[in-house]
């Protein structure tokens, strides 16, 4: 595939995720390969479709109301690299983390390889920080002088 069908996939994937939960667990189903892998922003790795989509689902059930903007896109060969926006409300469970009912805006980026038309693979790196601070888990660093 060229690179500007690997961004116009890139396009879809984000314009259906932002359908709600069903359309983005159509849409894994569509467009990750079986057998991709998922490099996430603690080191966490997943292997698998069955492992992304538990996963995925667990973050719809944590943020349901979640929503991704693409704010730049760069693609070469088989890469597609995304800067997104993300901004939710925690409405449930994440990671043992009890809902806050915060609505959270963070900035990541992802890198995709795309082979047949699929995602293969995949390494993200989010505002770890930012979205504990807006979730209340961690303190907010205080502003004044030295």
């Amino acid at each position: 595939m060229s690179a500007k069908e690997n961004k116009a996939l890139e396009r879809r994937f984000v314009k259906e995720w932002n359908k709600g939960k069903a359309a983005a667990m159509v849409i894994i189903d569509e467009l990750a390969a079986t057998d991709c892998v998922y490099h996430g922003a603690s080191g966490e790795e997943i292997h698998g479709l069955k492992g992304f989509k538990k996963s995925m689902s667990e973050f719809y059930s944590a943020f349901p109301d979640n929503h991704f903007t693409i704010d730049d896109m760069v693609a070469e060969g088989d890469k597609v690299a995304v800067r997104w926006t993300l901004t939710g409300t925690h409405k449930g469970k994440l990671s043992g983390v009890p809902p806050t009912n915060k609505k959270m805006t963070i900035w990541g980026i992802a890198i995709d390889r795309i082979a047949g038309g699929k995602f293969v693979e995949t390494w993200e790196r989010f505002d770890t920080a930012g979205w504990m601070q807006q979730l209340g888990l961690v303190p907010t660093p205080k502003k004044g002088r030295r």
